[in-house]
């Protein structure tokens, strides 16, 4: 049976189709579908991006997808939802680098038991990872880095054109390098950290071998986190530094 759209607007399931993949992408999407953002916000901002990118993707869609069935029309959309879901997941990959820095940072400062709800990942985590995850927040909006990843959801109709199958075997490839390269920069950014409590507890080690009778790690705690804090404040600046310029080199990927 075939499902005619004639007596609607015109291109109403183009109009559709390219909502499917951008509202994908507001849910999953790291700063565009955060957790703390309204859900009416998030739908505003996703209809005011698909009437702008209708008319630029309208071009990518094949002829017969404006008359085709409807089981035809269901396996178009369940196509542009994948492949904004892969978009908006692969992005938060990279971003839950930094949930991983958090934990080897906190073990490393001795609050790995300080847990704070993380808003980005909608779960319990080390409070230095809810820092750094808000504070990138923060940053992808303040350099305009959430333009970036509209500009890739534009670019990815000419990667992954619609109506066509998924590119599954690439699809898998990159979701995969992104994970490697995402704890891969969660250790770099917290290598200071690393090197910090290697030399600290080491010391401390020795110290208790020289005073056995002394609670030589319940006394230097308080040191411990605030030599942390400390460094936490010289590097901060360096690991934001570090992180969006991996993140904007994931999201080039994507520019045509």
């Amino acid at each position: 049976m075939t499902f005619s759209l004639s007596a609607l607007p015109v291109d109403a399931f183009l109009l559709i189709a390219v909502f499917a993949r951008v509202g994908a992408l507001f849910m999953t999407a790291p700063a565009l579908g955060d957790f703390t953002l309204s859900p009416r916000v998030r739908l505003a901002a996703a209809l005011a991006v698909t009437a702008a990118l209708a008319p630029v993707a309208a071009p990518m869609f094949p002829d017969w997808t404006r008359n085709a069935t409807l089981g035809v029309m269901t396996a178009v959309l369940l196509g542009e939802v994948l492949v904004g879901v892969f978009l908006g997941l692969a992005a938060r990959v990279v971003m839950a680098a930094l949930n991983v820095a958090g934990q080897i940072i906190a073990f490393q400062m001795g609050l790995s038991l300080a847990q704070i709800f993380d808003p980005t990942q909608e779960l319990q985590g080390a409070i230095i990872g809810g820092f750094l995850a808000v504070l990138a927040t923060t940053m992808i909006f303040a350099t305009d880095l959430h333009h970036m990843m509209l500009a890739a959801l534009a670019d990815s109709y000419v990667l992954m054109s619609p109506g066509a199958l998924p590119r599954f075997g690439d699809m898998s490839a990159l979701m995969i390098d992104a994970l490697s390269n995402s704890f891969s920069l969660g250790l770099r950014l917290a290598a200071p950290f690393v090197l910090f409590g290697l030399v600290f507890y080491v010391g401390a080690g020795v110290l208790n071998r020289l005073m056995p009778q002394a609670q030589v790690f319940f006394m230097l705690m308080p040191a411990n986190i605030l030599l942390g804090v400390l460094l936490l404040m010289l590097t901060t600046g360096l690991m934001m530094t570090l992180f969006l310029e991996r993140f904007e080199a994931f999201l080039a990927q994507f520019l045509s």
